[in-house]
């Protein structure tokens, strides 16, 4: 479930095959976060598809010229990105979740 709170979004219950279609259009109808952070901490059950809901994030904020940096992110969803080879698109720390300098 996607909730929006003082500009930062977040994520909780489990975010798999079965409800990421409904998330990723839950933040389709609303900005990107303010403070440019999702936090992911409230996550208890993830697979494939929550890293293509965070992918399909990260490029949009490009596509916006935003940034957008994820926090919190669980130790199974960490290794699912490994495994991809996508780790560095949804660490908090992540090349490239700076919008480009002007």
């Amino acid at each position: 479930m996607l909730s929006v709170d003082g500009g930062r979004w977040s994520l909780s219950g489990a975010l798999t095959i079965d409800g990421a279609a409904q998330v990723l259009a839950a933040s389709r109808a609303t900005q990107l976060p303010a403070s440019g952070v999702a936090s992911l901490a409230g996550l208890r059950g993830v697979d494939s598809a929550a890293v293509a809901v965070l992918l399909a994030w990260r490029r949009r904020a490009l596509q916006e010229g935003k940034s957008l940096a994820f926090a919190g992110v669980p130790s199974n969803l960490a290794a699912l990105a490994q495994l991809y080879g996508v780790e560095q698109l949804i660490s908090a720390e992540a090349e490239g979740s700076r919008a480009p300098a002007a």
